[in-house]
């Protein structure tokens, strides 16, 4: 690259982790020019953007979670700068990085930066942007519920052990879904409508979507017919889990999709809470550069064969 240059935007949390600073001592070494700047609180992401873009770094990196993530690519999209975005995943989950398949480890993360960016497509609700995926339901509810200590003790599993001590609260939320060529209404457990793939700590819920194609996928998980039963639904819950939403949902890819839910509902914007009654999903394509893995799973030159096809075969907006 003809600057090596980058502004990382870390989560406070992450001050002390050694691993992440022999990393970051490593690439310096290299020749990188690596300037860190620690979030405190909320907001503090979109700011330090903004500092990172007005001083001319060409590369932002989020240092963080999904959350993290989420903040400061929506901060980039909305300035209209040309910078890319480089991930270091140091959340919990990391959703967005596995199913993108970028490592876990620092110093491989940031190995990247050498990568040349690849854009990307945003989700977009109710003016707010969104990298991965937007969550309804009873699992939105489980992951914003989830203690932060009981994150850090147990990981992803921290989010069924959470699921399972609610199971009282278990309850289905009726809505109407309106995109081209799809109609459904009814009631349901779960909402997924991803730009990425997996969300609450490794849930499978668009296991076919892909950044980069212009479309949200949608998955859909129906209520069982003894909804009241909160073993009957414990049971759909646990196979989304484990068998993969794929095997009990509904799911279409759409360019756009229109959501009405006349009790309200609740949504997980990666980690970003919103509630509403009327919803409409869209999607901003190319709307920003990443530095993925070359072979990312996300990407449509390595969905195989039949991605063009499929993509000609969408309706349009």
């Amino acid at each position: 690259m003809a600057e090596h240059k980058a502004w990382l935007v870390l989560h406070g949390r992450q001050a002390a982790n050694e691993e992440l600073r022999a990393a970051i001592l490593a690439q310096r070494k290299a020749g990188w020019e690596i300037a860190v700047r620690l979030t405190w609180e909320t907001g503090d992401a979109r700011r330090l953007v903004g500092e990172g873009l007005a001083a001319g770094y060409p590369i932002i990196i989020a240092g963080g979670g999904d959350g993290t993530l989420r903040e400061v690519a929506e901060a980039m999209a909305l300035s209209g700068s040309e910078a890319s975005l480089a991930i270091l995943p140091l959340g919990t989950a990391n959703d967005f990085a596995h199913a993108a398949g970028i490592p876990l480890p620092p110093a491989e993360a940031l190995a990247l930066l050498e990568v040349a960016p690849s854009p990307v497509d945003l989700g977009e609700v109710d003016g707010q942007l969104f990298l991965n995926m937007a969550t309804g339901g009873f699992g939105s509810k489980v992951t914003a519920s989830t203690p932060e200590e009981l994150k850090k003790a147990l990981g992803g599993a921290a989010y069924l052990l959470t699921g399972l001590t609610r199971l009282t609260e278990l309850s289905a939320s009726f809505g109407r879904f309106h995109g081209p060529d799809f109609h459904w209404e009814g009631e349901f457990l779960a909402l997924g409508i991803g730009n990425g793939r997996q969300a609450g700590g490794g849930n499978l819920l668009c296991p076919g979507a892909l950044v980069d194609d212009g479309l949200l996928d949608l998955c859909i998980v129906p209520a069982p017919e003894d909804a009241r039963s909160s073993l009957s639904t414990l049971g759909t819950l646990i196979s989304l889990r484990i068998l993969g939403a794929e095997t009990i949902s509904i799911g279409a890819r759409l360019p756009w999709v229109e959501v009405e839910a006349p009790e309200g509902l609740d949504l997980n914007l990666d980690g970003e809470p919103a509630n509403s009654q009327t919803l409409r999903f869209t999607t901003r394509a190319a709307a920003l550069r990443i530095h993925l893995p070359p072979d990312s799973p996300l990407l449509r030159s390595n969905s195989g064969p039949g991605a063009a096809a499929a993509d000609e075969a969408q309706p349009e907006a």
